[in-house]
């Protein structure tokens, strides 16, 4: 990947940059690419993104091109940056079809794709992947704390380019677990609030008596 003139030439092929002259937008991803292209370190704006992630895409493709998407979730932090090139997570036992290593041991290319429907913000990560298995120093670095979940290997993924896309068409969503916690606000504001009704009346009614 480092043989690119510019980073997002990792996405930019060719073919890709032909298609955008031909329909219009090529004038203004050259100009991005007259600033160096994408971004290829770890910002600490995208450090917070990453590690406040709960569910993320991981791509990869096998040694014959096939692509393959797969979901891993866990608590806030459990992806978390090692580095400024480095985003690891630990890779909790599934269904254990082993598709993602055998890709990997393939074809070291990988994908990042995280999205926040709550903001609309999603951003999109390309560079390389491996696995590593029976480190457990590291293992525990990336293992969360109290979560009920069985490790099995480290999955680290080294970052070539990243791009944040528009939040056009993005639907907003919540969390349950933020969607509940603003309810139960709601309903202690609207305890205190009537609460504060019944002072209010009890001593109107007291003053009314004394007149």
């Amino acid at each position: 990947m480092n043989a690119h003139t510019f980073t997002s030439d990792v996405a930019f092929t060719p073919t890709v940059k032909a298609i955008q002259s031909r329909k219009g937008s090529r004038d203004a991803y050259a100009r991005v690419e007259g600033r160096g292209g994408w971004q290829s370190e770890i910002t600490p704006d995208l450090a917070g993104f990453i590690e406040a992630q709960t569910s993320i895409f991981l791509a990869t493709a096998n040694g014959e091109g096939q692509p393959y998407i797969q979901h891993r979730g866990g608590p806030a932090g459990f992806l978390k940056v090692l580095d400024e090139r480095t985003v690891g997570f630990a890779d909790f036992s599934g269904n254990r079809q082993f598709i993602t290593q055998g890709n990997l041991s393939d074809n070291s290319r990988a994908f990042l794709f995280l999205i926040d429907y709550a903001r609309r913000q999603r951003i999109k990560i390309w560079g390389t992947a491996r696995i590593v298995e029976d480190d457990v120093e590291l293992m525990a670095k990336l293992m969360p704390g109290d979560y009920k979940a069985r490790p099995e290997q480290v999955i680290l993924f080294t970052v070539a380019a990243w791009d944040a896309n528009c939040p056009q068409h993005i639907p907003q969503r919540f969390e349950a677990a933020d969607v509940a916690a603003a309810l139960a606000e709601r309903d202690r504001r609207i305890e205190r609030l009537e609460a504060e009704i019944a002072g209010l009346r009890a001593a109107l009614g007291t003053a009314a008596a004394e007149r």
